[in-house]
């Protein structure tokens, strides 16, 4: 089966973004700057700091990021969602604190009619996260 990454666009604070996630869900971070793409020497000083592309990756959890937005620019919103599946009550509820710290805890952590630990919050980068724990 296939599987779906979540690439999430910021506006020049991607490095501050995945750090964070990093620091809450653990992985390997990696990032690439505009300053190391092969026109670097075309593009304004400024911009030599921003993130092209950054990987977070941890077992089979991919978040990418970037700050490179088109002409529209950021617009936030409620159509993407970061479903994290977790291992443990534990991990769920260690994410969950750690997530939400700067954001708002929407739907504390409670057990679901459909047999789930289950709870939602958006994070201080306004992005929204929903975790899950099936108890066997």
């Amino acid at each position: 089966m296939s599987t779906i990454s979540v690439y999430l666009s910021f506006n020049g604070n991607c490095r501050e973004a995945m750090t964070f996630y990093q620091r809450c869900l653990g992985g390997e971070l990696f990032f690439q700057t505009l300053g190391e793409h092969p026109n670097a020497e075309k593009m304004p000083d400024r911009m030599k700091a921003c993130i092209l592309h950054g990987t977070l990756t941890r077992n089979g959890l991919v978040i990418m990021g970037s700050d490179m937005l088109g002409e529209e620019g950021l617009k936030k919103g409620n159509a993407v969602s970061l479903m994290l599946h977790c291992d443990s009550e534990t991990e769920m509820k260690e994410c969950y604190q750690k997530l939400s710290l700067g954001g708002a805890q929407t739907y504390p952590i409670a057990q679901s009619f459909w047999g789930t630990l289950f709870g939602d919050l958006t994070d201080k980068f306004g992005n929204q996260w929903l975790l899950h724990y099936r108890k066997n």
